[in-house]
């Protein structure tokens, strides 16, 4: 009797082991008893079940991140590029995710490294590099459109990074810099044009008042002189000339003309005019002769 007991207690215990489940809180419970489905998913706590009658699969509700190794694809430009994503997906019907599919997980990692390869494919990089928002939707949508069949959720996808050939990214290099060159070069010469307007309207002013341009000229000195490491030349200041102009006499002055020219006579063949001999010059005055005191002359 005692042995009876014992083995009927072993028994109990194995069918007690083999009916009773334990079902955690983020996890739901698909049974399916002879091969059939329940159509009850077992909730968290401890479910029963029937032994060696009942089969009960475990799926995960929490929401799931899968990382897409990086896919090699050419964009609509014909562009070879490397892009890695990552989605976050869960489980929100473990039914079709038991019955529709044989590993959720892996079917799942396969539908989003070939869709993100269609997507870029259909992308220029551009895009890729600038709209990535729209990317990443448009992604979402066309991974979530056969794992809705599973009962998967897709609750987002984001592109990680986007690995460029050497080349393409000097060639980038060398447009970001030309574009700031262009930026610079026109921001400055909007600063010329607009100074060129501010120096006109200052040489305005200062034309109509003649001691403006010499305190210019004594700032200028001011300003040069303070660093004390040149030597300064200053100029004559025009406005002090025309001040002695303005109040000094003004000199007579006489301009000679030239001689007059007169026809060519028979003693000069070349036409050249009247023939001055050597006691007198071309302009009429008397040359002394070479006996002549030129102090006696004087005196006279």
């Amino acid at each position: 009797m005692l042995i009876s007991l014992i083995v009927v207690v072993l028994v109990l215990l194995v069918l007690v082991t083999a009916s009773v489940r334990l079902v955690q809180q983020y996890e739901r419970g698909v049974v399916l008893r002879f091969g059939r489905l329940l159509p009850e998913i077992r909730q968290p706590g401890l479910r029963l079940l029937v032994p060696f009658a009942d089969r009960m699969a475990k799926l995960s509700v929490q929401t799931v991140v899968l990382d897409v190794p990086s896919q090699s694809t050419i964009t609509r430009d014909n562009v070879t590029i490397g892009v890695d994503a990552v989605v976050y997906f869960r489980v929100h019907d473990p039914v079709r995710a038991v019955i529709n599919v044989q590993n959720y997980l892996q079917a799942t990692s396969q539908v989003a490294q070939t869709s993100l390869r269609s997507v870029i494919g259909r992308a220029d990089l551009d895009t890729l590099l600038s709209d990535r928002n729209r990317i990443n939707g448009e992604l979402k949508d066309v991974i979530d459109a056969p794992t809705e069949e599973w009962g998967i959720s897709i609750d987002r996808v984001e592109i990680k990074d986007i690995s460029l050939p050497e080349g393409m990214r000097r060639s980038m290099s060398r447009q970001a810099e030309a574009e700031r060159d262009r930026r610079a070069r026109v921001i400055h010469a909007d600063g010329e044009l607009q100074a060129s307007t501010k120096l006109s309207q200052a040489a305005a002013a200062m034309g109509e008042t003649p001691g403006a341009l010499q305190l210019r000229l004594l700032q200028t000195v001011a300003d040069v002189a303070s660093e004390k490491n040149s030597t300064l030349v200053m100029p004559f200041p025009v406005e002090l000339l025309r001040f002695l102009e303005r109040s000094g006499d003004p000199v007579p002055t006489t301009t000679a003309g030239p001689a007059p020219f007169s026809a060519a006579e028979p003693d000069d063949p070349a036409g050249l005019g009247t023939t001055a001999t050597p006691d007198t010059p071309s302009n009429g005055a008397a040359v002394p002769s070479p006996g002549t005191d030129l102090r006696d002359q004087g005196e006279r």
